[in-house]
């Protein structure tokens, strides 16, 4: 188990983590939808298993600023999420959650507006763990989440040092969703990898 590759993550595995990704992604659009009080539509989701150096070229370059919110899981299985989304997008997210009141000037966000990206960050991470939890029956709590603006290449780099020693796989589970607008938002799991075995018992694959 300790060195699971991704050759050997089975076709089965791949199912259920698309499964996850599409009940999580639902569960995120429609407490999105009530948050927001506004239709929002998506995608389907892309469920990747990838090595973690692949990530930052997904995301359009590692020099691509995005916002991120990491979370460290606890419970029966341990390790951390995040979710990222492009800055320009995260803007317009906390613009409609602030009801148009959320664009102060400049790049930054005011503290007010990092409060409704938290805010809306909780929802959607929460939905997928949601989703994860329910189908595996493993109990999950999310730690408080850490919020950072900065190159898709630096916010990736925290997990990778803390992860980067046991496991470079991770989950990532690409969505996109739009109202006027279309946004690209990235949820990464990064279980550990006893963790990894847990996940594929509670699912009857191993």
């Amino acid at each position: 188990m300790g060195d699971m590759s991704l050759e050997q993550v089975s076709a089965s595995y791949m199912d259920v983590l698309k499964e996850i990704g599409n009940i999580g992604a639902g569960n995120a659009m429609t407490a999105l939808s009530q948050m927001l009080q506004c239709k929002v539509d998506m995608k389907v989701p892309q469920v990747k298993l990838l090595e973690f150096n692949e990530v930052g070229a997904l995301m359009g370059g590692e020099e691509q600023v995005m916002v991120g919110i990491y979370l460290a899981v606890e419970g029966d299985i341990t390790g951390s999420i995040m979710f990222l989304v492009e800055k320009s997008s995260a803007k317009h997210l906390v613009n409609k959650v602030m009801m148009g009141y959320g664009v102060s000037e400049g790049d930054d966000f005011n503290e007010m507006e990092m409060s409704a990206m938290k805010e809306v960050s909780n929802i959607i991470t929460g939905a997928y763990l949601n989703s994860l939890s329910t189908l595996t029956n493993l109990v999950i709590y999310p730690s408080p989440p850490d919020l950072a603006m900065d190159m898709a290449g630096a916010i990736l780099s925290v997990p990778a040092i803390e992860f980067g020693i046991i496991g470079d796989n991770l989950l990532l589970i690409q969505s996109q969703f739009y109202d006027e607008v279309e946004i690209d938002g990235y949820f990464i799991l990064i279980p550990d990898l006893e963790s990894y075995g847990k996940i594929l018992s509670s699912l009857g694959i191993m």
